[in-house]
């Protein structure tokens, strides 16, 4: 009933205002009200004593319903709540450890409106607030009854559950998400080692490779395989920092459960997960050959998984399986349109093959899917450098590396336009960081190239021989040793030890032949080129070899053989690019006109035309 004052009255004995019944009436609890009036009722007589009792409801509810936001991703309104729960008048009674709570309830939302800076500042207000000690309240004198009966604070109804090495954990993401790798590191070493995680181990081992610290990064990957052995993540980054595949198996899964046992072969589902782990281990040690085996294997067992066939298609273009490289990316492709992974790397082939429309296709899709990855970028980098328009292809591969500076490709790209800029120092530069990311042989040769347009041989010759160093085992690295002696008179000797070096080492690397090829021309055997083009000729129907055929021929003023063998070349790629000009060339020769007098006026004004019309549809 009501009082004469306006305030409900139940039993005689308790008044609430009617503001608080609104508030109990908010919760949808019935039961929980009613219990709480009930034990009110032996203690609390007046409307100044049931206040905090409703305060502590209301924050219990923002929490929960704060909560609640979060898992469902609504940080919007999460982050607009918590502004709520951190500005209520009854905050500043909270203890320390609940204080924190909210803080990190509330740098959850704004990390995820990636308001990283705003997190960083709340998370560390939490982490010095949990390390606040609380005030002990003194008992007075009262009977058991009156303190069993006394209503809970705001403290003791909403215990603190918040873990400072998680908040750790979670300062150190705002300090990667803002770029500040070096924070984030100190961040997380913060964490006591077994108070990390699978999650914390693996931000941790990518923070000390991104930094360099490989030894570390070994440590925390090998911890990440020792809590779960299929983080697959730690396998490839532990055999692309050298660790042997022997030692791999023993971080893999060993024993597998019963009810997947086979009576045929009992460790089959174990297999394919070390043969993966092979194949990764031969990509980075250089052994293509072996790491196709493996890839293979995994390709029958999982036919058209994705990762697989993007791997195959990397360990066929290493070895100069162009068209096969092309195919399997394709199929990777038609496996999973929307794959963004290794884009870059098929992107850099179709380049080599001068194949400009599948190029345009490509970037076109990729745009198309996520404009934010940066092989994206590569990829756009690598067709406008084929449009020879080679400053645009730069602005968009110093984008690719504003995303992800550590993409090896990136670099690659920014110094092969560079040295066709002539800008050999800044060439060097980007080379050198490729080369610090994965031992790749095409940094090596880009460095060679480099190193020789500024005249500087010796440089050059230790670039490729640390190549040779690092895959003792590849034709092309023995092969780049050869082309840097080669450029001298006096070490053509050695060049083509070099050469016939790598022949024997792989007999079917045309590389090797191609350059053995031009030594012979260079010093004026012609005949010998001519011969060891043509015994290749018979097991290999290559386009590039009937290209350098054509070009020797037509040095040796055999023009009907060098026609002939320019016009099969065309008829295997018709985007041999070689094979056109030398054939225009040839053609000029032919009716006697001087191949040199070109009208290149014209023929940059015709470009630049169909440039343009292509470039907006492109766009």
């Amino acid at each position: 009933m009501l009082g004469s004052s306006g305030s409900r009255t139940l039993a005689g004995s308790i008044q609430v205002v009617p503001h608080c019944c609104c508030i109990l009436v908010a919760i949808h609890d019935s039961e929980f009200i009613e219990d709480s009036l009930y034990r009110y009722s032996f203690c609390i007589t007046s409307e100044l004593e049931l206040r905090p009792r409703f305060v502590v409801i209301i924050m219990e509810v923002l929490r929960d319903q704060m909560t609640a936001l979060l898992e469902q991703g609504l940080y919007d309104s999460a982050e607009i709540l918590g502004g709520f729960l951190m500005s209520a008048p009854s905050n500043s009674d909270l203890a320390p450890s609940t204080r924190a709570e909210n803080m990190v309830l509330l740098a959850d939302a704004l990390y995820g409106r990636k308001e990283y800076r705003r997190a960083l500042n709340l998370y560390r207000q939490a982490v010095q607030q949990c390390r606040v000690t609380p005030k002990q309240t003194v008992s007075g004198g009262r009977s058991s009854v009156q303190a069993t009966s006394r209503p809970p604070s705001v403290n003791s109804l909403h215990a603190s559950t918040i873990n400072e090495n998680e908040v750790k954990y979670k300062i150190g993401l705002c300090h990667l998400a803002v770029h500040d790798t070096r924070a984030a590191l100190s961040e997380m070493e913060g964490i006591p080692p077994k108070a990390r995680n699978l999650k914390i181990n693996l931000t941790l081992a990518k923070l000390y490779r991104s930094t360099g610290y490989d030894r570390a990064a070994t440590a925390a990957y090998k911890e990440c395989l020792r809590i779960s052995p299929y983080v697959l993540e730690a396998v490839i980054a532990l055999a692309e920092l050298g660790v042997a595949a022997k030692e791999l198996h023993t971080l893999l899964p060993q024993v597998q459960p019963k009810s997947i046992r086979s009576p045929v072969d009992p460790f089959e589902p174990v297999r394919w997960f070390q043969r993966l782990a092979d194949g990764h281990c031969s990509v980075y040690g250089h052994n293509y050959k072996e790491a196709l085996e493996h890839f293979n294997y995994l390709g029958q067992k999982f036919p058209n998984n994705v990762h697989v066939l993007l791997e195959t298609a990397k360990a066929e273009a290493a070895m100069g399986r162009n068209d096969e490289a092309v195919h399997n990316f394709e199929k990777a492709r038609q496996a999973d349109q929307y794959n963004l992974s290794s884009m870059d790397e098929y992107a850099m082939l179709l380049r080599t093959r001068s194949n400009q429309v599948e190029l345009n296709r490509l970037v076109h899709d990729l745009l198309n899917i996520d404009p934010a990855r940066p092989e994206v970028w590569v990829a756009s980098a690598v067709y406008w450098e084929l449009r020879d328009d080679k400053v645009r292809a730069l602005t968009y591969t110093d984008k690719a590396m504003r995303i992800d500076e550590r993409l090896t490709s990136a670099h690659l790209v920014k110094g092969n336009l560079s040295l066709s800029l002539n800008r050999s120092e800044v060439a060097v530069m980007a080379f050198r960081k490729a080369q610090s990311l994965r031992t790749d042989l095409r940094a090596y040769q880009g460095l060679v190239r480099a190193h020789l347009a500024n005249s500087k041989h010796k440089e050059a010759l230790c670039a490729a021989r640390e190549a040779m160093k690092a895959m003792p085992h590849s034709a092309k690295a023995l092969t780049l040793v050869g082309d840097v002696y080669a450029q001298n008179s006096e070490g053509r000797d050695k060049g083509r030890k070099f050469y016939e070096s790598a022949l024997r080492q792989e007999p079917g690397y045309l590389g090797a032949v191609l350059s053995l090829a031009d030594l012979h021309g260079a010093e004026g055997r012609n005949d010998e080129a001519i011969a060891l083009l043509q015994r290749y000729l018979k097991t290999w129907a290559d386009d590039s070899l009937h290209t350098k055929l054509a070009q020797i021929l037509a040095a040796s003023n055999k023009l009907g053989e060098s026609l002939s063998h320019y016009q099969t070349a065309l008829s295997i790629n018709p985007l041999n690019e070689a094979a056109k000009k030398g054939l225009e060339r040839l053609e000029k020769q032919m009716k006697g006109v001087d191949p040199d007098a070109l009208d290149e006026e014209e023929d940059n004004e015709g470009e630049d035309a169909d440039a343009d019309a292509e470039e907006g549809e492109f766009l």
